[in-house]
């Protein structure tokens, strides 16, 4: 009997010594350090708003044709892009500075749709190379109407199109400046998101880089806009899945957002039962089905969404430039912190 309750009292013992949940959350958010805040600083300030402005008044234009996926219009705004990390001087994940698409075969896709591609530019690492962290924005969009109307998509997605190449620029800056990440970065510019994420899909069943060695997904899609929700307070970017497969990403997301930015971020539709399930939408879902951690960044729809009148004219030049400076310096910690971003089965301050 006295055995026995020596037992017991040890066993009571280690259950009250157990971590409670909220314990283990507080312990993810006190052990995040931020890294290089100066250099944080000083690179996400060569992101401006007049640069954004000048790509997505190109990007945007006439002169793609709506970007119709496979279609001449599409086929010169890759090129487009092409030609900006040539002249960047920022190479290719394949090696070079003359091949920078993933191609994707018509066989790929189940409708009469021509050959595609992802546009892909890289900066290597110099600590851990081979760990990734993916930055994405899709290129394409709905082509020209039957009434021979261009669909601009200024917002979907010319916005993270443009957003993706000022952050790659900032990133090749500072590793000329010696300042260059840690982990490598793979600039990822995906095809087909409006036939249903097919450019994703098709990078992550055929990765450049193995899929165990990629860190996160940031993915931008639609982020120079104001829905009507947030008239009043412009300030604002909805963020999805930042916790569903890291809580570490999430805290760290929130913890850039509280040193540097103040942006409210809105993460009403990050509900596992929302029904709107933006979740699932976008290319950001094809990395998370893998067990990736993703952040998807997003401003929410509005009137012109799928439209021909998705305008240049109606983004919000200043609030793209803050919240691309957003994801940039989230993208900067993760891909300089000391410790791979942790997935939660792999935390060890949640289990």
């Amino acid at each position: 009997m006295k055995i026995f309750c020596i037992l017991s009292a040890l066993t009571l013992v280690g259950t009250c010594a157990t971590p409670k949940y909220t314990t283990k959350i507080e312990n993810i958010k006190n052990s995040i350090q931020l890294v290089d805040k100066p250099w944080v600083t000083k690179y996400a300030s060569t992101i401006t708003s007049e640069e954004l402005k000048t790509h997505l008044y190109k990007f945007a234009s006439t002169e793609f044709k709506g970007r119709r996926v496979g279609e001449p219009g599409q086929k010169k705004a890759a090129h487009f892009l092409k030609s900006y990390y040539q002249t960047e001087n920022i190479t290719s994940p394949l090696g070079d500075t003359i091949n920078y698409y993933q191609k994707i075969p018509q066989d790929f896709f189940l409708k009469d749709i021509k050959p595609t591609e992802n546009v892909m530019a890289f900066i290597e690492g110099s600590i851990v190379p081979e760990e990734i962290v993916i930055i994405s924005a899709h290129l394409d969009h709905l082509g020209i109407s039957d009434k021979g109307e261009t669909y601009f998509g200024a917002d979907d997605d010319a916005s993270g199109t443009v957003a993706l190449m000022e952050m790659a620029q900032a990133f090749k800056l500072a590793k000329k400046e010696g300042h260059g990440p840690k982990r490598s970065i793979l600039f990822l510019h995906l095809t087909a998101e409006e036939i249903g994420k097919k450019g994703s899909e098709y990078y992550t069943l055929h990765p450049v880089f193995p899929l165990e060695n990629t860190v996160t997904n940031l993915n931008m899609d639609m982020i120079g806009r104001v829905d009507d929700v947030h008239k009043s307070n412009p300030n604002y970017l909805y963020l999805i899945g930042a916790d569903r497969i890291s809580k570490e990403l999430h805290y760290i997301s929130e913890e850039v957002n509280n040193t540097f930015f103040h942006i409210d971020l809105d993460y009403r539709y990050n509900a596992e039962n929302d029904r709107n399930q933006y979740y699932t939408r976008s290319d950001h879902y094809n990395f998370a089905a893998k067990g990736i951690p993703v952040i998807f960044y997003f401003n929410g729809e509005h009137s012109d969404y799928h439209q021909p009148t998705d305008t240049p004219d109606k983004i919000e030049f200043d609030l793209l430039e803050q919240r691309t400076r957003f994801i940039f310096a989230t993208a900067w910690q993760i891909a300089n912190q000391n410790h791979r971003l942790l997935t939660d089965e792999n935390n060890h301050l949640l289990n």
